[in-house]
């Protein structure tokens, strides 16, 4: 029963591994990352260039509410990449998985 269990784990760390650990996942992260973050920090510098005053007061209340110890934007930045992964690469998810299987066999 224990060595069932822990081949079930290792084989889904295997997976989790080997679906974060690659050029599309960090693709993917950096989008997520503008979504939920890039656009802040651009939106900042542009207001700080431009000496603009509303760009730099939104992109500001903004990054302060990112950096509160309870700002979900780590699970949010994550969930994003995860769907967009699934979305942009099902058939890249679909044949890790299956050469999983395989080497369990």
């Amino acid at each position: 029963m224990k060595i069932r269990i822990k081949e079930s784990w290792k084989k889904k760390l295997k997976l989790w591994g080997r679906l974060i650990l690659n050029w599309r996942f960090l693709a993917c992260f950096g989008i997520a990352w503008m979504i939920t973050n890039g656009w802040s920090y651009v939106l900042l510098g542009l207001g700080l260039l431009l000496q603009n005053v509303w760009m730099t007061g939104v992109a500001s209340a903004y990054l302060a509410f990112l950096w509160l110890p309870i700002s979900p934007e780590k699970l949010v930045t994550l969930s994003i990449c995860l769907f967009l992964v699934r979305w942009l690469f099902p058939k890249h998810n679909q044949r890790i998985r299956e050469e999983i299987d395989r080497e369990s066999l």
